[in-house]
């Protein structure tokens, strides 16, 4: 990754769209990984935290998995997002103190609400990640990132989601959502967070 570039582009507008920022064979083992359903795996996703958390499908409709650090495939990945966490860190002193992630699968009918990634009650997370494992994701599939300005009025960007195609963004500048997807939909959702969270 060329962290001085995003470092840049995170400065001057808050997100930034990479093509493909990981190198090939970690793409198609973490695409493996992301199909991968034994033992029930993936969990119905919820919205909110503690005992606000509920599961609502017309909000959000994905299975989730969080990544496992004991798994080979999962450790890399981490460890592409703890450089990134490092290097921002050192141009931008964003104080990121950690990263979560989970693989997410949105079926067909699927999306996620407008909705913002600074959960209720604390403002810890400050930087959102997406990365897309859609190997032949066509137009008219669905399941496009929506990026608004901070009102929520404005769309700044769509991002269609594209094997290998990664988004980053300012968690709490860019309220976002996933349109409904056309066929099944994957990615793996993380969040830098500062200490104490």
């Amino acid at each position: 990754m060329d962290i001085a570039h995003i470092a840049k582009q995170l400065e001057d507008t808050g997100y930034i769209v990479l093509a493909k920022p990981l190198v090939d064979e970690l793409l198609a083992k973490l695409f493996t990984r992301c199909h991968d359903d034994q033992d029930a795996r993936f969990q119905v996703a919820h919205v909110g935290r503690g005992v606000a958390k509920k599961q609502i499908g017309a909000i959000r409709g994905d299975v989730i998995d969080w990544l496992n650090p004991e798994n080979s495939t999962d450790q890399s990945y981490l460890s592409c997002m703890e450089e990134l966490r490092l290097g921002l860190n050192q141009a931008l002193f964003l104080g990121l103190f950690d990263y979560e992630c989970h693989y997410a699968i949105y079926g067909e009918g699927d999306g996620y609400a407008k909705h913002s990634d600074v959960l209720q009650g604390k403002k810890n997370r400050i930087l959102t990640t997406v990365l897309y494992l859609n190997e032949d994701w066509q137009a008219g599939d669905g399941g496009e990132l929506v990026v608004f300005e901070a009102t929520g009025k404005t769309i700044l960007t769509t991002v269609n989601p594209t094997f290998g195609t990664m988004i980053i963004f300012l968690s709490d500048s860019f309220p976002h959502q996933v349109l409904l997807s056309h066929t099944t939909r994957r990615s793996i959702a993380g969040w830098f967070r500062v200490s104490g969270s």
